[in-house]
């Protein structure tokens, strides 16, 4: 049978999301499509894409999340104290805040990049879920920012405390919360915390920290959870927590840090160390579900940037800090940028055009095109590096930078006059 490339879809299934919202890690499917029938921007000029807002913020890396007029951060303040923080969406006034002790240092090349807060929240509009550095998963109210339950996973289950932090971002889904946590893949009752099953474990400290953020796919007929560790890549069937497919995956120090994308019954994964891999998912004649790689492209390494693929492409931004359209069926590049940008991108797309932030605090917009690469706009956004993702809702951008958040309104046909907003207590 020819094998055809579309994206399976990874539904967000709660009632309380909006289709405008941005309620997770990579948007409201988790893949960093904008799906819906929103337009979306043709211009970043300054009369076109005008900054509306801005707040102060401690340092971190969480990306912003959307849901019932409100955005959501999580911050890391003198290397002490874990902040979550609701904004009013449209005005940027902060309506709560919450914090408790939670930091921790990392160690070796990550101290470069600062010991803060790395993992997205997800929301399904009644709660909030932050993921804190010593292993710990909180549920808040979303109104009012009431700590509903706290899982100290170290304590609970005597797991090591990860050597670089909690970085996974939950995954909601039909009341229940999936995280790479407590040394291993976890699915917990969302309404209490309760552990339902535990997979893919690894005590190991060092290798038993994860960085990837795990997706639901249906392969091969079942719903199951895809999620890499910082070894292996495998599919789990999301009743059960039984491991349905595994494979070891090649990396420089565990460095498996992207988040699996799933192209029908196959999966694109690239990692620091050891190229660009897609393996296929197989049935046998009992049912049972097995893996094989199609093609290893070693040249073409990952970092932190995960790809987003149109049709038959995919477009990865490497460890080598260029912009690469990957031909899915050969596993070569179609094509290369020749300008070097920063060390990361965080991608979204609608049909073919692109929007990309650059860690280096500037937005490119570009159209998905196989031939080469068609730069349609760029501009600076940021003055502080901006390793967040991007965050799309309605009218309205939000750039996370490293101690500040923004939003841009890229309806406006006019500039206007940017509201400074500072924070309760700072």
């Amino acid at each position: 049978m020819k094998f055809s490339y579309f994206l399976i879809p990874i539904l967000f299934c709660v009632s309380e999301i909006q289709s405008s919202d941005w309620p997770q890690w990579r948007g409201p499917s988790r893949d960093g499509q904008v799906q819906r029938t929103s337009e979306f921007p043709e211009s970043l000029k300054d009369n076109k894409l005008v900054q509306k807002w801005s707040a102060p913020l401690a340092e971190g890396y969480s990306s912003p999340v959307v849901a019932a007029g409100k955005v959501f951060t999580f911050e890391t303040l003198d290397e002490k104290w874990e902040i979550a923080r609701a904004f009013d969406l449209a005005s940027g006034e902060q309506v709560w805040e919450q914090k408790w002790e939670g930091a921790m240092k990392v160690p070796f090349f990550a101290k470069k990049n600062g010991s803060w807060v790395r993992s997205t929240p997800a929301t399904d509009g009644k709660a909030v879920y932050f993921g804190g550095m010593r292993d710990v998963l909180a549920k808040l109210d979303v109104e009012t920012g009431k700590v509903l339950w706290k899982v100290d996973f170290p304590k609970r289950d005597g797991t090591e405390l990860p050597t670089f932090g909690y970085v996974s971002s939950p995954l909601l889904d039909d009341g229940s919360i999936y995280v790479q946590a407590g040394s291993a893949v976890t699915k917990l009752n969302a309404e209490t915390g309760e552990t339902i099953w535990r997979a893919m474990e690894d005590n190991r400290a060092m290798f038993g920290s994860a960085f990837s953020s795990p997706v639901l796919a249906t392969i091969q007929g079942r719903k199951q959870l895809v999620a890499q560790t910082r070894m292996t890549l495998g599919g789990i069937d999301v009743a059960t927590g039984k491991l349905l497919w595994s494979t070891p995956v090649k990396a420089f120090r565990g460095m498996n840090i992207l988040t699996p994308t799933v192209i029908d019954n196959r999966v694109l994964i690239a990692t620091y160390g050891g190229g660009t891999f897609l393996f296929d998912v197989k049935a046998g004649a009992n049912g049972a579900l097995s893996v094989s790689q199609v093609w290893n492209n070693e040249k073409l390494e990952g970092y932190m940037g995960t790809p987003l693929v149109v049709g038959n492409h995919a477009f990865l931004h490497g460890r080598d800090q260029r912009l690469h359209c990957i031909d899915l069926k050969s596993g070569k590049a179609s094509w290369s940028t020749d300008e070097k940008f920063g060390q990361y991108w965080s991608l979204i797309r609608k049909g073919e055009r692109m929007l990309a932030l650059d860690q280096k605090g500037e937005l490119l917009l570009f159209d998905a095109s196989p031939d080469k690469f068609q730069l349609l706009d760029r501009r600076k956004v940021s003055k502080e590096s901006t390793w967040a993702h991007v965050g799309l809702t309605g009218d309205k951008i939000l750039i996370r930078g490293l101690k500040s958040l923004s939003a841009f309104d890229w309806k406006s046909g006019e500039a206007e006059a940017v509201t400074s907003v500072v924070a309760a207590g700072e």
